[in-house]
């Protein structure tokens, strides 16, 4: 067998964060939640490190956002390099670690591919001026190496053996994207595959229902128990977690509204509270 008929293996997602735009504990807040000695309601803000070993024998590790923890993030999951980024959308926190990939660049001495949709580059171009137009800083600075790479949803790119897919999401008003990953070869890449990344949700389009049916693995937004206009709550997380009919759903994007041991015990099966840190698949004892 040579190393291009080798299958993807090895796969887990590590999710980095699975806390809401404030992270939990809140600053200024004494509630239960915030004072909890539980770790799982100790949440950074979302984003997810995606570890593979590709069909050549590497191992590879892509990042799904960038968020303003990830300097800790990585620290504490041990992450030393970065194959390629997949971004849904640029709201503050899940894009504001984007300056701490340098290292990676540092590290590997190559630059970095960044997948979003072509106004998540205009707005990542704005805000990063000093990454994406380099030329323009003052003095010859330590930035981040990165090549934008614009997606369409339902359009699929291939790297390292995995297919990538962007798909529609609503964020409220704000039109975003999850991310549909899975192998070239029809695999599971261990347990994992298909995995469909769907963070900062409100509403599912029937197409991406569609594409995402099935899939082994679905990491969906839950904010809290009363309604939000831009995020599923837990009864309608779970709806839509009955629809699409994932193997293993784990729900993140979690507000200090939420008790882990509370909650966690009365989800459906197969459905499960997301914490920091946790890696899937999840492998039985």
């Amino acid at each position: 067998m040579t190393p291009h008929q080798r299958p993807v293996s090895n796969a887990t997602l590590e999710l980095l964060g699975t806390g809401t735009s404030s992270g939990v504990p809140v600053i200024g807040c004494s509630c239960e939640t915030c004072r909890s000695d539980d770790p799982r309601d100790q949440r950074l803000r979302t984003s997810a490190a995606l570890r593979f070993r590709d069909p050549d024998g590497v191992d590879r590790l892509w990042l799904l956002d960038v968020s303003p923890d990830h300097r800790v993030q990585a620290l504490r999951s041990g992450i030393a390099r970065c194959d390629a980024i997949l971004i849904t959308h640029t709201h503050v926190d899940h894009v504001w670690g984007l300056d701490e990939v340098r290292r990676y660049n540092a590290i590997m001495q190559v630059p970095i591919e960044l997948f979003a949709e072509p106004p998540a580059i205009d707005e990542l171009a704005r805000i990063y001026q000093h990454i994406f137009e380099p030329h323009r800083n003052a003095n010859d600075s330590f930035v981040a190496d990165l090549v934008a790479r614009p997606v369409t949803p339902l359009e699929s790119v291939t790297r390292h053996g995995l297919r990538m897919t962007a798909v529609r999401l609503l964020h409220g008003n704000l039109p975003i994207v999850g991310w549909l990953i899975d192998t070239l070869d029809g695999g599971d890449g261990g347990g994992l595959f298909p995995l469909a990344y769907c963070t900062d949700v409100s509403l599912i389009p029937p197409e991406t229902l569609d594409a995402i049916a099935g899939v082994r693995t679905l990491i969906l937004d839950l904010l809290r128990i009363r309604g939000h206009p831009t995020h599923l709550t837990r009864d309608e997380a779970v709806t839509h977690a009955h629809q699409i009919a994932a193997h293993t759903t784990v729900f993140v994007h979690m507000t200090h509204d939420i008790r882990h041991r509370e909650l966690d015990p009365t989800l459906p099966a197969g459905m499960a509270l997301g914490f920091d840190g946790q890696r899937l698949p999840i492998r039985p004892c």
